[in-house]
C-alpha cells in the first residue's frame, strides 16, 4: 500500500512540475484550478492501474472521482481560458512577481502546496482502490455513499450551469445571482463538492472502516476549505463591493447549506 501511494505521488510531482513549467512560461499560474479535479482523478486511476485485480469497488471509486474531476477539470479551464489571470493569484504573487522571483514563489507557494492537499483530499478514492478486493460487492454503506455523491453532482453541475448561463447574459453584469438552486444556497457547487466527496468517502468506508479511519481528514479538510478558507469565504470578500445587492442576498439566503429562503424584513 505505501509503496503504491508512494507511486501516486511521484507522478503527481512529475506532472505538477511540467505544470508549473508551463505556468512560468506564460507567466500565469491560474490554470492550476482545473488540476485541482483533473489532478484527483489521475491519482484514482494510478491507483487503479496498480492493481493487480480490480473489483467492483474499485472500478466504482475510479467512475466516481473521474467524473466527478474531469468535469470540473474541463469547465474550470474552459472558464480560464474565457477570463484570463485569476485576480486572487495575481494577488498573492504581485510582489513576488515584481522582484523577478515568480517562478519560485509560483512553485513554492501555489503548486507544491495544492499538489499536497490533492493528495489529502483524494486520499479516499486513492486509499479505497488500492484496499479493496476483487471479491467485495456493492452494500448499503455503498448505495448511500453513491447517493450522497449523486445529490453532490447535480447541485455541483447545474449549479455550475445555472451561473455560466447568467454570466453569459450581459444584462446580468453586476447584478447577483439569486435563482435557482442559487436561491436556497449562495454557493451550490461548493455544497455539490463537498457531498460529492462525502459520498466517495462512504464508498471507500464500505471497503473497510480502517480506509475510513485513514481517509477522513480529506472530505473534512476540503469541506473546512470550501466553507472557512479558500471557498466561499474567500470568494464572498470582495462580493459586497462588486454586487451591490450582495449584502441582502447573503441576509435571506444559506450560506452553504441548502435551505428555503428567508423573508425579507
Amino acid at each position: 500500500m505505501v509503496e503504491m501511494l508512494l507511486v501516486n505521488a511521484g507522478v503527481l510531482v512529475a506532472t505538477v512540475l511540467v505544470l508549473w513549467a508551463i505556468s512560468v512560461k506564460i507567466d500565469d499560474v491560474s490554470f492550476i484550478d482545473s488540476f485541482w479535479g483533473a489532478g484527483m482523478a489521475l491519482m484514482a486511476f494510478t491507483s487503479w492501474l496498480q492493481l493487480e485485480e480490480r473489483g467492483v469497488l474499485a472500478h466504482l471509486l475510479l467512475a466516481m472521482t473521474a467524473a466527478w474531476g474531469l468535469r470540473l477539470g474541463i469547465y474550470l479551464l474552459r472558464r480560464w481560458r474565457a477570463e484570463g489571470e485569476d485576480k486572487r493569484y495575481e494577488r498573492m504573487l504581485r510582489k513576488d512577481r515584481e522582484k523577478g522571483r515568480f517562478a519560485f514563489a509560483a512553485l513554492t507557494k501555489i503548486w507544491l502546496g495544492q499538489a499536497v492537499l490533492l493528495f489529502l483530499v483524494s486520499s479516499p478514492a486513492q486509499v479505497g482502490i488500492l484496499s479493496s478486493e476483487p471479491s467485495q460487492e456493492i452494500g448499503a454503506l455503498t448505495l448511500a455513499g453513491i447517493s450522497i455523491y449523486l445529490l453532490g453532482i447535480i447541485f455541483e453541475w447545474v449549479g455550475d450551469w445555472q451561473l455560466s448561463q447568467f454570466k453569459a447574459d450581459p444584462s446580468n453584469k453586476g447584478e447577483v445571482m439569486d435563482k435557482g438552486l442559487w436561491r436556497y444556497t449562495r454557493h451550490p457547487n461548493y455544497f455539490g463538492d463537498a457531498c460529492a466527496w462525502w459520498g466517495i468517502w462512504l464508498v471507500a468506508a464500505s471497503v473497510g472502516w480502517e480506509v475510513a479511519a485513514w481517509t477522513v481528514a480529506g472530505p473534512l479538510f476540503l469541506t473546512f476549505t470550501l466553507v472557512k478558507w479558500s471557498g466561499a469565504a474567500l470568494l464572498e470578500k470582495g462580493m459586497k463591493h462588486t454586487r451591490p445587492g450582495y449584502e441582502e442576498y447573503k441576509r435571506r439566503t444559506s450560506a452553504f447549506v441548502p435551505l428555503p429562503p428567508k423573508k425579507s424584513g
